[in-house]
């Protein structure tokens, strides 16, 4: 199969133009469309970028500019931090003539399928044609409405058989991976822990973001892939982050303990709370 048609893969990057895994890592599992890169007007890096991917293939947006249109919910100097890519990302794919474009960080290494077997142990196996894989999520957008459509990542399917993948095919969030049409912008919120922000705070006024858990990316460890992020996690740990999405939306969302061994603070988003459900007509009142 061929890529989309109007479509193309956006790689949100900053600072290590040797460590994009994710460019190559599409390749090999078999997509052929265009792929962009997008980094900021602070790069130092951004010779380095064109050098190795083409000064046709690296855009670069102004932070300045972005941060007058979207809440940052905070008063920090320090914009070491992904959300003015995700948001200068729709600008960037209507210069480039896009319909749908997949908004991606840089250090992916892996994308499959997750199934599960006769026996309701999980499983899984390599994508070899991400071209038709784009084109299904795609055809999930249009076909929802939603505002997004991502992979699931392995946190998703803790439990295996008897984790979430086995009550249905997907969660109302969305992180890391974003099918978007270039046309319905979203506005992603907070400089720290900007995707959970977006969804809890835009799926709490009726927009849909879906994760479907029968695909999966794999991303290198938060720690492991210096500069981008990694900076910030390491500065302020995952309690301050987490904070941002309870400020966003203190009556369904809250911080607590997580993690069986080496335990660290996580939000913990109470879905009941959080977004509309969509109830079955067979319950509808003659």
């Amino acid at each position: 199969m061929t890529a989309p048609d109007g479509f193309a893969a956006l790689i949100l990057t900053h600072g290590r133009p040797d460590r994009v895994f994710t460019h190559r890592f599409l390749r090999k599992h078999g997509y052929t469309g265009p792929i962009h890169l997008v980094i900021d007007d602070e790069d130092e890096t951004g010779d380095e970028y064109r050098a190795e991917y083409g000064e046709e293939h690296v855009h670069v947006f102004s932070k300045d500019q972005i941060q007058e249109t979207f809440d940052t919910a905070d008063t920090s100097t320090d914009r070491r931090t992904i959300v003015y890519a995700r948001n200068a990302s729709f600008d960037i794919a209507r210069s480039l003539g896009l319909r749908y474009f997949i908004q991606l960080d840089d250090d992916y290494d892996w994308f499959g399928y997750r199934f599960l077997r006769m026996d309701q142990t999980a499983g899984s196996t390599p994508v070899s044609d991400l071209d038709a894989l784009f084109q299904a999520m795609i055809d999930l957008l249009e076909d929802t409405g939603a505002a997004t459509v991502a992979m699931s990542q392995g946190g998703d399917h803790i439990g295996g058989g008897a984790g979430p993948m086995a009550k249905g095919k997907v969660l109302r969030k969305a992180m890391n991976s974003f099918v978007f049409r270039t046309d319905r912008p979203v506005e992603f919120l907070g400089r720290i822990n900007e995707d959970v922000n977006t969804y809890v705070t835009h799926g709490s006024r009726g927009a849909l973001f879906f994760t479907s858990l029968g695909i999966q990316l794999h991303q290198k460890q938060t720690q492991s892939n210096a500069g981008g992020m990694t900076d910030i996690y390491l500065a302020s740990g995952t309690y301050l982050k987490s904070f941002y999405t309870v400020m966003m939306a203190p009556s369904c969302v809250k911080v607590g303990r997580m993690g069986p061994v080496a335990e660290r603070f996580h939000h913990h988003v109470l879905w009941d709370q959080a977004v509309p459900k969509i109830i079955s007509d067979r319950y509808r009142k003659g």
